[in-house]
């Protein structure tokens, strides 16, 4: 989904699709003269031939009209997710909520939980810019969908500035609020243990969304809106090997790589590598 017009802070994001297919064009090399390969994290043998992936292509979206875009990205996700576990590629992160709707549809699911990895909240009520649709606000539209509901939201990584009292909101919400210091203080495996534990309580599946900029700057810094002391390559690594186990997830989206600040082009290969590592655990070992 190539779309960034809802972004509030440095747009680029609409580039990330084309990047982080180019950075997982490793994998194809790598296992074709391998035959096979040992992942040296997790020591399991994986066998990609064993996974069948489809590009379906960039879904059309129209910068210049965001309810269009939606419906697109809805209609298109709800195809996909009818006949295979649909990831997403972005894009800014309003994406993730149409995206989310259309996985719900296609499923005839009557709750479907979130595991949102993110430096933040995106529960904010509207931007003077942009309204009630831009990418600070898809968390909360899924949690007012027919689908969500925030006691079926799990957040990891959040960090910065949120509202005045949002450590009450999320009490009195429900919501699985799990920040840096969270994570620092309980480790991340117990963190992610607890957040998926959460989302899918009484959830017939979880959609999964990972925005960049919950890593570190320092590790990703081609993303829009960076924020400093998130998480490590190893702790974002950490989180997919563990959510991949994980039966309850049904589909997942990659957002928020703009691969233009990132003249390194670190970024979409840790998001290359993140994607994979998911799909790993899920379908190739």
């Amino acid at each position: 989904a190539p779309l960034d017009a809802a972004a509030s802070n440095r747009p680029g994001a609409r580039y990330g699709p084309a990047a982080v297919r180019e950075a997982s064009t490793w994998w194809a090399y790598l296992s074709g003269y391998k035959g096979g390969l040992t992942n040296m994290n997790t020591r399991a043998q994986v066998d990609f031939s064993d996974l069948t992936v489809a590009d379906c292509g960039d879904v059309p979206v129209f910068p210049q009209d965001q309810e269009t875009s939606a419906e697109s990205i809805t209609a298109h996700v709800a195809t996909a997710a009818e006949r295979a576990f649909p990831v997403m590629l972005g894009g800014d992160h309003y994406c993730t909520y149409p995206a989310y709707r259309g996985f719900a549809e296609a499923t005839d699911a009557e709750r479907v939980g979130l595991v949102q990895i993110d430096a933040h909240t995106d529960t904010a009520e509207e931007s003077p810019i942009f309204g009630e649709h831009f990418h600070g606000s898809p968390t909360r539209l899924i949690a007012e969908s027919d689908y969500g509901d925030y006691a079926n939201i799990s957040q990891i990584g959040i960090r910065g500035y949120e509202s005045p009292g949002f450590f009450d909101f999320a009490e009195e919400t429900g919501l699985g609020l799990y920040t840096m210091r969270d994570v620092h203080e309980r480790g991340i495996r117990d963190v992610v243990t607890d957040a998926i534990d959460h989302a899918a309580d009484g959830a017939d599946a979880v959609y999964l969304t990972f925005d960049i900029d919950s890593v570190d700057p320092s590790v990703a810094p081609g993303t829009g809106t960076p924020e400093p002391a998130g998480l490590s390559s190893r702790q974002a690594l950490t989180i997919m090997e563990i959510l991949g186990t994980h039966d309850a997830i049904g589909a997942a989206d990659l957002m928020e790589v703009a691969p233009d600040h990132d003249p390194t082009r670190s970024t979409q290969t840790l998001a290359a590598y993140l994607l994979v590592t998911l799909l790993e655990r899920q379908f190739a070992e």
